[in-house]
């Protein structure tokens, strides 16, 4: 599955668009991760906890929308963004694109 964050791929010609896609997750930290990322906080710094967790969030929402555009039959996904939001005790996380169908430009 070809993926762009712009709406053309080089080398690619777009032959059908079909619709917007998108995944989602809401991830939430366990107690003890809670505590340590808090004490973190009160020194500074990187949270490296916090951050493997936003990381597998983000390939988690990504890996759900490639998966809803095969379900459509595409090939590639363009215009793809991220959005975050905070929930109560939780960050959710989507993932969305444009579904396509895209052959090679050489290709007849």
């Amino acid at each position: 599955m070809m993926t762009a964050t712009v709406f053309e791929i080089p080398g690619q010609r777009v032959t059908r668009s079909l619709g917007v896609v998108r995944g989602i997750t809401v991830r939430t930290r366990s107690l003890p991760l809670s505590i340590l990322g808090g004490l973190r906080t009160i020194f500074g710094g990187r949270v490296g906890i916090f951050s493997q967790l936003c990381e597998s969030a983000r390939a988690e929402a990504f890996d759900l929308m490639t998966e809803h555009a095969r379900q459509l039959g595409a090939n590639a996904v363009v215009g793809v963004r991220y959005d975050t939001g905070p929930m109560m005790g939780a960050a959710e996380v989507l993932c969305y694109g444009t579904a396509v169908v895209v052959t090679p430009i050489d290709a007849p």
